[in-house]
């Protein structure tokens, strides 16, 4: 069954027939959102099953918040904030964000002049998706969704300094791992 809503009505008249509970649109607009709020989840949760499930809680939320939407800013950006408050919530309930890998793992003396600069965006999110969970949240908060340092800390009731020390640790990871990630693609490819 194939629905219509989003060619010959507006968005404002999408988000009012959600309002009124209408299953139909409701369908549409997940159908619609879904694969975008997905690849949001995973970007913060490791396990695609988990992921998968808080993106569902998450639409819950947002037809139930719906009459929240103040029609400021973009639609779609209303619904990742509430996706992105969902992971931030169950991360800090399990406690998933002080998980850290030791920093001698990390080798920063990676020659990275070697390092092909052409990585596709879907084999660094690929990376993303790899960083210890503390790590891939402040990353993602940061240099993704734009918050600053004080708006991390003050969201997931950590230190400023903390936050910066997290984002610098999660950069060092990825540089290394892309790093020997090219360097095994061009070892494959020789």
């Amino acid at each position: 069954m194939v629905i219509k809503i989003g060619r010959n009505n507006s968005e404002s008249e999408l988000i009012r027939q959600c309002k009124r509970q209408d299953r139909r649109a409701q369908r549409w607009l997940y159908e619609q959102q879904a694969p975008v709020m997905l690849t949001v989840c995973r970007r913060y949760i490791g396990d695609a099953d988990m992921a998968e499930e808080l993106m569902i809680s998450g639409f819950a939320k947002v037809f139930a918040k719906l009459d929240q939407y103040q029609a400021q800013g973009s639609f779609q950006g209303w619904i990742r904030r509430i996706m992105v408050t969902t992971c931030l919530e169950w991360i800090r309930k399990n406690r998933q964000l002080y998980k850290e890998v030791d920093l001698d793992e990390i080798n920063p003396s990676v020659d990275y002049e070697t390092v092909d600069h052409h990585l596709e965006a879907e084999d660094l999110m690929q990376v993303i998706t790899q960083l210890p969970q503390g790590y891939r949240t402040i990353f993602n908060l940061y240099a993704i969704e734009g918050y600053s340092h004080q708006e991390i800390a003050d969201q997931l009731g950590l230190s400023v300094n903390t936050s910066k020390s997290q984002l610098s640790r999660a950069r060092q990871w990825l540089q290394k791992q892309l790093a020997q990630q090219e360097i095994k693609q061009r070892d494959n490819g020789s």
